[in-house]
């Protein structure tokens, strides 16, 4: 009698639950590790906001200035051993370090003292100043738009495991400076790692191979049941066996992350009664009002300067809070273990089908050929495939140059920048208060039209130029055609940045050539970049110079290869040269023009040394290119999120033109 489960299926399929369940438990252990590091990280982070703003609170209570603010911070210190230093910088005629009990602000550098415009403290870039003017800039625009989309409590890089955090210090109702806090840091602290995921993995195959050996036994008693008959049910064995392993797993994992942040909610509570207690302490040792009216649970806030909402006003955990922020983290959990079920799963199943034993004969037997495939690969992976999910990544998050250092998950706004950009098509057009319309020209409606504007005429020149000069340079009996060609492809040949700044020389309104030429044919000079329609000529006439090379090099060599025997025969049939151009030349250039052309579609789409060398997107960015936009919205309004997304349209509108026009010209696809 046949085996109706061969034991090499069995093996196939024990090693496949051996394998997922191994892999499984190794990431799944990585996971809580690291989410138990980032609960105790978190507990830390909220410690030292808690402080920022008992210092923040003591400050203003205190008048922000004068003695009062020195004593007051001093003592305060002295009843917060976690902190290391802390500075109140004020803003107000002038800017000044009122109070501070940093090591370095000793002597002649004591509080008070008026801070130079570029003082910077040691252990940080960003001059004091700044740091102060760009938080009262962020509270204020926060205010002006009624939602907190700039974060108001700044992270400061400090050398070695302390930390160091920026709020707003506030005056009666106004950003009057700011207070830094610089605390000694503290370990993050994790939940011990278990043992038992090693008993489970072990017990995990010692079940599914005794259960495995009883299918064996049962298909011989089943009529018809067959050799596939076996191999699924074997695979559900192993299914249910890779499954449940990991699904325990999963159950104490869930377990050990509520209660590690419950303790993780404790311990701040404890830490802001403290605090609250600190402030009150000495505030009436001051003699200052308005101890009675600290609320030490408004401290527990996020970086907008929200309140959490899991403490009451005096520092209480609310057991609804708790509840919403334990939901909260087993949801992502949740969908973290979903995704590692899943790709567990697939793996025991191609492993158990055969799958990975197929793919380790066929590296065997082609390892050669990998060999030498695998450089590109791995540089093809690295420079391209990284960067670009990376990018796509990116533009579902708030990153700004200021949160940069935050992780992307804390950032994650979802569609918001992709509803922002094609969201809002009526702004294109503007009506001004006086009835009068003007164009939007940072609208991305405007710069998309633009755009395709600006691709369209400079393939059409760059198509109709070079063909019109392959065929001349084509011309049998031609004088001097070496030198012709060699002439032609010099505008290619020199790179296209410094073809575009001499071009920029040449079109300047008071020492370039072409206005020299005007002025001595008797007309005025003509400041080139002051509209719309004399700015895109510049930058038509630069593109164009640059794009015809190209043509004509594609158009000559696909020219040279139709065979002269159909037009001798066309002449024989008294066809004229035109209708040899339409019915010969023309159905021959097609294979080689249409890729050219998508090719040229595609460079000219992002040209971005031409807009932005000659024209600058001059006139108040009329003439910006969709490239160029995203260019200035990531390095100079830093808002690398939203430049992330807006490459992101700029990637799928070629991709969709790309795949119509190969489909359409079917040009492709005998390559």
């Amino acid at each position: 009698m046949t085996d109706r489960a061969p034991p090499n299926h069995r093996r196939r399929f024990l090693a496949g639950v051996l394998l997922a369940t191994f892999l499984g438990l190794a990431v799944s252990h990585a996971m809580l590790r690291a989410s138990l590091r980032e609960v105790a990280d978190s507990a830390s982070r909220r410690q030292a906001v808690v402080s920022l703003s008992a210092l923040a609170e003591l400050s203003a209570r205190a008048g922000g200035k004068g003695d009062p603010l020195r004593t007051a911070v001093s003592a305060w210190q002295q009843r917060t051993p976690s902190a290391k230093a802390a500075r109140v910088v004020v803003l107000l005629q002038g800017v000044s370090l009122e109070a501070s009990t940093a090591a370095a602000d000793v002597g002649g550098a004591a509080a008070p003292r008026r801070l130079r415009r570029d003082e910077r403290p040691l252990y940080n870039e960003k001059p004091l100043y700044d740091m102060a003017a760009q938080l009262r800039t962020d509270v204020q625009a926060n205010r002006e738009k009624g939602q907190k989309r700039e974060k108001e409590i700044e992270p400061v890089t400090v050398p070695g495991p302390a930390e160091a955090i920026a709020a707003p210090l506030e005056l009666d109702g106004s950003v009057a400076g700011m207070v830094v806090l610089e605390s000694a840091g503290r370990p993050s602290e994790m939940g011990d790692s278990p043992w038992w995921p090693l008993g489970m993995f072990l017990g995990t195959g010692l079940v599914f191979a005794l259960a495995s050996a009883g299918v064996s036994r049962a298909t011989r008693r089943l009529d018809g049941a067959g050799e596939k008959g076996a191999r699924g049910l074997l695979a559900l064995l192993a299914a249910l066996a890779t499954l449940g392993g990991l699904s325990l797993f999963g159950w104490y994992s869930f377990g050990e992350l509520e209660k590690a942040g419950r303790q993780e909610h404790e311990q701040v509570s404890a830490w802001a009664r403290a605090q609250g207690d600190a402030v009150r302490a000495v505030l009436a040792e001051q003699g200052l009002q308005g101890a009675d009216a600290v609320r030490p649970g408004d401290w527990d806030v996020d970086a907008y300067r929200t309140p959490r909402g899991v403490l009451d006003a005096q520092g209480a955990v609310l057991a609804q809070g708790t509840d919403a922020g334990v939901a909260a983290t087993e949801r992502s959990a949740w969908r973290a273990f979903t995704l590692l079920f899943a790709a567990a799963l697939g793996l025991m199943l191609v492993t158990g089908f055969g799958g990975l034993s197929r793919l380790g004969a066929t590296l065997v037997e082609h390892r050669q050929a990998y060999m030498y495939v695998a450089p590109a690969m791995l540089g093809t992976l690295v420079l391209v495939f990284f960067p670009f999910i990376y990018a796509i990544t990116l533009s579902f998050t708030d990153s700004r140059l200021h949160n940069q250092s935050q992780p992307l998950s804390e950032l994650w706004i979802w569609f918001s920048n992709y509803k922002d950009i094609l969201g809002h098509p009526g702004d294109m057009l503007v009506h001004a208060a006086d009835g009068s319309w003007s164009v939007g020209y940072e609208n991305f409606y405007w710069t998309f039209l633009f755009t395709v504007l600006w691709t369209v005429s400079n393939v059409s020149i760059g198509v109709t130029t070079g063909l019109a000069l392959a065929l001349l340079n084509n011309t049998k009996g031609l004088l001097f055609r070496p030198m012709y060609r060699v002439l032609l492809i010099l505008p290619w040949a020199v790179p296209n940045y410094i073809s575009a700044l001499i071009w920029k020389g040449m079109f300047h309104q008071q020492f370039g050539v072409i206005n020299h030429l005007i002025q001595l044919l008797g007309g005025e000079p003509v400041s080139w970049f002051a509209s719309f329609g004399t700015s895109y000529f510049t930058a038509l006439a630069t593109n164009s110079w640059l794009s015809f090379p190209f043509m004509m090099v594609v158009s000559l060599g696909a020219l040279q290869s139709i065979p002269g025997e159909l037009y001798e025969a066309a002449v024989v049939d008294g066809a004229s040269r035109w209708q040899q151009f339409t019915n010969i030349t023309l159905p021959a250039l097609k294979p080689a023009l249409v890729p050219a052309v998508i090719l040229s579609v595609v460079w000219t789409f992002n040209m971005f040394n031409v807009i932005y060398l000659v024209t600058a997107g001059e006139p108040a960015h009329s003439t910006e290119i969709l490239i160029t936009q995203a260019y200035k919205i990531a390095f100079e309004k830093s808002q690398r999120g939203y430049a992330a997304a807006y490459s992101t349209v700029i990637f799928g509108l070629l991709l969709i033109y790309g795949t119509i026009q190969n489909r359409v010209s079917r040009a492709t696809e005998a390559v």
